[in-house]
């Protein structure tokens, strides 16, 4: 006799309990905050036909945008755009397969070649997007008996590539040098330790302490992974990110960066020494099952690249702005993150006090990331600068800001 579901089960084939879709029907998070008008997420963004420097627009709206994490002002760069043109005139839109097999084309093995020199290591692996470098190379490098110890702090990427591998991970409390020594001191001698921080976390805007992560793992001969997505561009006599910036580049065993902050376009990179990028074309799954980095991306980081070596004035006028920026935030009595970088966080406590401040801002054509827990530790005003801004524009943020925050009745 063949037993059916119900049977076997209890319950009804197709009733709403045992319906897979029932979690996102009670999903109501984003319709709440549509109803309350403060939904923030999604926004459309037009062309740029028209828009002054640090400007985009919504709609036939022009916006002053501080919410990119275009550091270098790199996107609508005449060089980067032809450069991405003239690669599709050439090699076409794509290249319709994997890099494994018929997917790689000069132009990607050039810039390996440039980023591997760049981060100062032997070799380079480019990755579709920074998600899949983090994820595929945690997870591709790391098997059982071995320990992965993270800062707590870590990009939703990081995260779930050390969820995917079946290393023993242990998180230390974010940029605590002593909690991160007594998880060293917990490993077994025969475990082997892979470190893995970000360089400039990415919600918070602070540098982690590589020196110290540095000096406390060479006695256990661990490795180190830094995630420079955030650095790269912005820190470091070269720009090549908070390692350079901190003088240990050269002892950071692996450098990940992407190429959709200061580089321009969409991507990501792995640099280490040359057995390991060669290990990773071969095992790591996002890298070998997905088609490759379509030439026009590759031809725009490469341009990139070379504006961003040629014209360091561009880094520093941006961190400038940004120092400008904190120093004026925080004379005013918000509550803003330490750090130097063009990640300035200021800390909203209640999530529709932010939700509101965002939408006001927005209203009065300044767009600013809202980021709301979990996605970072504290609800967080997040403010981006980059390259483009000028005093003029930090000027009218924080008078809009101070307004805004008064009017709502929003402590700082």
């Amino acid at each position: 006799m063949r037993l059916s579901t119900s049977d076997i089960t209890g319950k009804k084939k197709g009733s709403a309990s045992n319906d897979i879709f029932e979690k996102c029907r009670n999903f109501t998070r984003p319709s709440d905050l549509q109803h309350a008008g403060l939904y923030m997420y999604f926004e459309v963004f037009g062309d740029r036909e028209g828009c002054g420097a640090g400007e985009v627009r919504i709609g036939k709206r022009k916006v002053l945008m501080f919410g990119s994490n275009d550091y270098l002002d790199l996107i609508t760069h005449p060089k980067v755009k032809e450069s991405a043109a003239q690669a599709i005139r050439k090699y076409g839109s794509g290249c319709s397969g994997s890099r494994l097999l018929n997917g790689t084309l000069d132009i990607h093995v050039k810039l390996e070649a440039e980023l591997a020199a760049f981060v100062h290591k032997e070799a380079a692996i480019i990755f579709g997007t920074g998600f899949q470098a983090n994820y595929g190379t945690l997870s591709a490098l790391t098997e059982k008996g071995d320990v992965m110890i993270c800062d707590h702090n870590l990009h939703a990427s990081l995260v779930e590539g050390a969820l995917r591998s079946p290393a023993r991970t242990v998180r230390f409390r974010h940029n605590d040098l002593d909690h991160f020594e007594r998880c060293l001191e917990n490993c077994p001698p025969e475990e082997k330790i892979f470190i893995v921080s970000e360089g400039v976390f990415s919600m918070e805007g602070d540098i982690a302490d590589l020196p110290g992560i540095l000096k406390l793992a060479k006695p256990y001969g661990a490795r180190t992974y830094v995630d420079e997505a955030h650095g790269i561009g912005v820190l470091g006599p070269t720009g090549a990110g908070a390692a350079e910036h901190l003088g240990v580049l050269d002892e950071v065993d692996i450098v990940m960066g992407t190429f959709s902050k200061s580089l321009a376009s969409v991507g990501g990179f792995i640099a280490a020494e040359r057995a390991v990028v060669d290990y990773l074309k071969h095992t790591a799954r996002p890298f070998v099952f997905s088609a490759s980095l379509p030439p026009a991306s590759t031809a725009a980081v490469g341009a990139a690249l070379q504006i961003m070596k040629k014209e360091p004035e561009r880094r520093q006028r941006l961190l400038r702005i940004a120092g400008l920026l904190r120093e004026e935030l925080r004379a005013r009595g918000f509550a803003v993150l330490p750090g130097e970088t063009p990640i300035v966080p200021v800390v909203i406590d209640q999530e529709l006090d932010l939700c509101r401040l965002c939408k006001a801002l927005l209203e009065e054509g300044i767009y600013i990331n809202p980021v709301l827990r979990p996605a970072a530790a504290q609800n967080l005003l997040r403010i981006s600068c980059t390259a483009a801004h000028t005093e003029a524009h930090v000027e009218r943020l924080i008078n809009t800001l101070v307004r805004i925050s008064d009017s709502l009745g929003i402590e700082r």
